[in-house]
């Protein structure tokens, strides 16, 4: 059985960028898009470990993504993701372990809205803070350093179009979207102004999508169009592809996967 020490020298020696031995961490991975993201990048060579604040979620998630990748290497953990130094123990275990970390995806969720915008509850934007900024927060500044270790870092934030048009009644959710946005591309401008004459190798970036949909919601209502929805395999696959491009051309950007309002 290899030991931590051996797997760390191991996988830095092999690893030059790509996601063949990439080392990424993904936060938020119950669920379908969790499970399927776990396998598209398993199944590129990657050495995933997930993360939720479900174990069961997290343990359904791990096991199908095995199931599906071929037994591909997926490990999963519980973390708190709203607490710093869990985040930033995450963080250092994951590049202890396995000698440095080269991506973080977050799939972090959750939504709150209104039939109106006088009837937006305050207590719905606490629940979205935590949610969907705070865990930007912690996870960004947990991974920071190791990402820029890394020869091909990437820092991937899922938001929503509601963002950049929000509606009445979903002030709190797009507010906060905007907010978790705005933390990542000033990641990706650390990045940039802390990088040599080269530029970066690490990138920070938004991919935006309107909503998710997986075959399980269409079952579930299968007279619906879904139209402007993203699958979660398309989305996998839109993650997978960052670590395909230079970080040039990465770093700092909002990737549409739906048409732009």
């Amino acid at each position: 059985m290899t030991g931590a020490a051996e797997e760390a020298e191991m996988t830095t020696d092999t690893y030059s960028g790509g996601l063949d031995g990439a080392v990424i961490a993904v936060a938020g991975a119950g669920g379908p898009a969790g499970r399927a993201v776990l396998q598209r990048l398993a199944r590129e060579g990657g050495h995933v470990i997930a993360a939720d604040a479900d174990p069961e979620r997290l343990a359904e998630a791990v096991d199908a993504a095995r199931y599906d990748a071929g037994g591909a290497d997926i490990t999963g953990e519980i973390v708190d993701l709203l607490d710093l130094e869990a985040s930033q123990d995450w963080a250092g275990r994951i590049e202890k372990d396995h000698g440095r970390v080269d991506g973080l995806v977050h799939l972090v969720g959750g939504w709150r809205g209104s039939a109106s915008f006088p009837e937006t509850e305050l207590a719905d934007w606490d629940v979205l803070h935590r949610l969907l900024i705070q865990t930007v927060q912690h996870t960004s500044l947990a991974f920071h350093d190791g990402l820029m270790r890394s020869p091909g870092g990437r820092y991937v934030l899922i938001s929503a179009a509601g963002a950049s048009r929000p509606t009445a009644g979903n002030a709190a959710y797009a507010a906060a979207k905007a907010a978790a946005e705005a933390w990542t591309l000033a990641l990706g401008d650390s990045f940039r102004k802390l990088s040599g004459a080269e530029g970066p190798t690490a990138a920070a970036t938004v991919l935006v999508i309107k909503a998710l949909v997986h075959d399980g919601l269409r079952a579930e209502r299968p007279q619906s169009k879904f139209a402007g929805f993203t699958d979660v395999r398309d989305l996998a696959d839109a993650i997978a592809g960052q670590w395909n491009r230079n970080a040039h051309d990465v770093n700092g950007t909002r990737q549409w996967l739906t048409p732009q309002p």
